[in-house]
Order: C-alpha cells, then structure tokens, then sequence
C-alpha cells in the first residue's frame, strides 16, 4: 500500500480544473482575515481566559498566542504563494508529505472550521437573542438553544437561521460574499476602536495588580485558551484559486490580517482588564459588560452589534473555507465527486457549501456546544505545525521551487513554529486530546473504506 503517495508538482497549477472566479485582490483578503479573526474570540473569550487562567496577564496570553500565528502565518504565506490552490494546509500536506497526512489534515481541518462555526453560531444566537431582549422581544424558550430536557430548550433556531442564511449568500458568488464581508469588518472594527478610545478613560491601573494571579502557568493556558481568538487568518489560504493575483496577494492578506488584530488584542485586553477587575468577567460579553460596569449603558448596546457583526463576518469565512476544503478533498477522489461540482452561472461548489451548511446548522441547532471550542484550538495549532514542517520538507525536495514569498531563517523559525503551536497543544486539557483522537480515528477508517481506492493518484497509478 502506497500511503504517502505524493502529488507531483510537475503539472502547472492552472491546469486543475475548476470554474472558479479569479477576483479577490489583496484589500479583500484582508477583509476576509480580519472578518475571520475578530469576533467570538474578542467578544467571549477574553472574559473566560481573565477569570479562569491569567487575570490581567492576559495581554502576555495574547501576545503569545500571537506569536505563534505570527510564525504560523510567515509558513502559510510561502506555501500559498508557490502552491495557490484551494484546500490550504491539506493542499501543502498532499505535496510535502503524502496522500495519508495530507487526508488526516484535511480531516483535521473539517473538525476545526465545522466546530468552530458551529460554536461561533451559538454566540451569535445569545447576543442577537439580548439585542431582541432590549427591544421587548423574547423568543420561546423552546427555540432559544440546544436541545436542553431541563432547560426546556429544543432548537436554537437563530443559530439555524444564520448558518443557512450564510450557505446562500455564499452560493451567490464569491465578490459579493467579499463585498459583504467588507461592510460587516467595517461595523465591527469600528465597535472595536470605540470599545478603547471609551474605555481607556475609566482605566485604573490597580486593577493590573497582581498582574499574573495564576503565575506564568496560568498566563499559557490563558494563551491556548484565547488561541481560539486568532483562528481563522489560514482559511484566507483556501481562496487561493479565486485570488488574481496569488503570489503576491496571498502573503500581503495572510500577515497584514494578523498583524492588524494581534494589536487590536493587546489593546482590548489591556483596556478591559484595567476597568473591571479580573475577577469579574467571567461573563458572556466580556467587552459590553465592561461598559455598563461604568454605565456606559449606550456603548455597551452599540458593542453589541458590532459582536454581532464581527461573529457574522467569522461564520462567513468559515463556512467559505470548509466547502472549499471539501471542494479540493472532492477534487482529488478523496470524497464522492459531487462535491467539487461547481456552478456554470455563480461559479461557486454549491453542493459543498449547501452540505456544509446544513450539517453545522444541524449540529448548532441540536447540540449543546458549550466545552467544544477547544477542539478548535487543538485541530488549528495541529495543522500549524505540520504546515510549518511541511516547509523544511519543501524546501529540502524542491530546493529551487519558484516561490512567492519566502519564509526566512529555515529551517529555525519553521521549527520555533512548531515547537511554539506543539507547546499550545501540550497546554490544552485531557478531555479536548481525547475528543481530537476520535474523530482522527473515524477518518482514518473514511480513509481505509473510502478514500484510499477512490484517489484519483490510486486510480492514476
């Protein structure tokens, strides 16, 4: 059995055969960076990771997790700038490693985006639900969450809504779902400028002290924590075939996304942990609550919306990268065909993007969801770090491989990647490895019954 059969790089990569649009530029892909990064993670996460793990260390825990991004994202960058194709780090793996790591990736990958969606969905049920509440409007319980006996919950029907709301615009073409994505980036960068310049005048520096609670221990677990914060800037790496200029704008999009909201972070974490001591936001929304605990009541409804939108932008590109990722494994026979059909009149993979979005609406409609965003953090920091040593790879089968955009310093900053998403992975706690190994295992069995047989390289041989 030939387990790591390798794609050649012979072939010219405009020959794979796709109808996609060519039509993002640099500016889009930053959007679509940023509409992928800035939401649950800022407007949720910032809380638990203050309260629980590092207190007013949180700053520390940003900076990093962001740079192990940032390291991350220098790897992303030269692997989208030589291979610009659709399926991003599973894409990388098939070329670098072989069919068998580049399908566990893949997998892997499908487990980040669909639990990641599906989690951000439900935060995005809870605050378009309080925005409703302060206008006099309250759902039935009945249809206000997950499937809860005791709760009295059967369906979190606005989750449900806005994942398939999502899968049409979605299938409507890829510039507006660009053009769309631009206005929402806007609102929310906006709510986030506003949410500092606020608070930064009611900012009380005794509120840093102790500045690490938890000791540095608590400011790495805070780190893996509010990982789940930064993900999102590698799915820009699945639009790759839809880009016009890919070498030179895949790069430019990648690290000016990150770099544009790793400062955002650092600004927001510092803000709202010199305002409300850290013992106290352990709450839902963090950032609002922070404003109405200086009853700054009107901006913290503003901050609102602007989660709203910025957790709307996150599902855009998550939906957008998972049906693209099953657009490439479809592509190369590792699931049915029918999957990487595209669309004569909107040049979009519609069956992939309606199956995606059907499923996660099923699972955020249905599902309690609630300790599942760290099985989003383990399978992103597990496909930074073979991306990263997918470059060594690279570099060592095709040294004169005409690239891009290169990562400097190889092999030491790929490796300090590595070493930096593999000590992420080691923080994260039991329960979330144990949940990592069985879905990796029900792929592998995918892989035994279907994928290795029906691979066009199996059939091609």
């Amino acid at each position: 059995m030939d387990l790591f059969r390798k794609k050649p790089l012979s072939a010219p990569i405009s020959t794979e055969a796709n109808n996609l649009s060519k039509t993002l530029g640099a500016f889009d892909l930053t959007t679509l960076g940023v509409g992928a990064i800035i939401g649950t993670g800022i407007f949720v996460m910032t809380g638990v990771a203050a309260a629980e793990h590092a207190g007013p260390g949180l700053v520390l825990s940003f900076v990093l997790a962001g740079f192990a991004c940032v390291l991350s994202a220098l790897c992303y960058s030269e692997f989208a700038s030589t291979l610009p194709v659709s399926g991003s780090a599973y894409a990388y793996s098939y070329v670098a490693f072989g069919e068998l790591l580049a399908w566990i990736l893949g997998w892997d990958l499908v487990l980040e985006y669909g639990v990641a969606a599906a989690a951000v969905s439900s935060g995005w049920s809870g605050y378009f639900q309080g925005l409703l509440d302060g206008f006099g409007v309250h759902l039935p319980t009945a249809l206000s969450g997950a499937y809860n006996a005791d709760k009295g919950t059967f369906i979190n029907l606005p989750a449900v809504i806005i994942i398939l709301l999502i899968s049409y615009l979605l299938t409507r073409g890829i510039k507006e779902t660009a053009r769309f994505n631009a206005i929402m980036v806007v609102i929310k960068l906006s709510v986030v400028l506003l949410f500092i310049i606020t608070g930064v005048f009611y900012v009380k520096p005794e509120n840093w002290t102790p500045f690490m609670p938890f000791g540095f221990h608590g400011v790495v677990n805070g780190a893996a924590t509010v990982f789940f914060a930064y993900i999102g800037f590698d799915a820009i790496s699945t639009a790759a075939e839809e880009v016009k200029r890919p070498q030179r704008d895949l790069p430019i999009g990648i690290i000016s996304s990150l770099a544009i909201c790793t400062v955002l972070y650092i600004a927001v974490s510092l803000v709202l942990t010199g305002i409300v001591p850290y013992q106290f936001l352990n709450v839902s929304d963090p950032v609002s609550f922070a404003l109405r605990y200086v009853d700054q009541n009107m901006i913290a409804g503003l901050i609102s919306v602007g989660a709203i939108a910025g957790m709307t932008t996150v599902l855009l590109v998550l939906l957008f990268g998972q049906s693209r990722l099953l657009f490439a494994i479809s592509r190369d026979g590792l699931l049915p065909q029918a999957l990487s059909k595209i669309s004569a009149k909107t040049h979009t993979p519609v069956r992939s993007t309606w199956m995606v979005g059907g499923i996660i609406a099923l699972l955020t409609g249905f599902v309690p969801l609630d300790r599942l965003a760290n099985l989003t953090s383990i399978g992103t920091l597990f496909a930074f770090l073979v991306v990263s040593l997918g470059i060594i790879a690279l570099r060592y089968t095709h040294p004169n491989l005409k690239r891009g955009f290169t990562v400097p310093w190889v092999p030491f900053i790929p490796l300090l990647s590595a070493a930096a998403c593999g000590y992420l992975m080691y923080n994260l706690g039991s329960e979330t490895w144990t949940g990592f190994f069985i879905w990796l295992f029900i792929g592998l069995l995918i892989y035994a019954l279907y994928g290795y047989r029906s691979s066009k390289l199996n059939k091609n041989k």
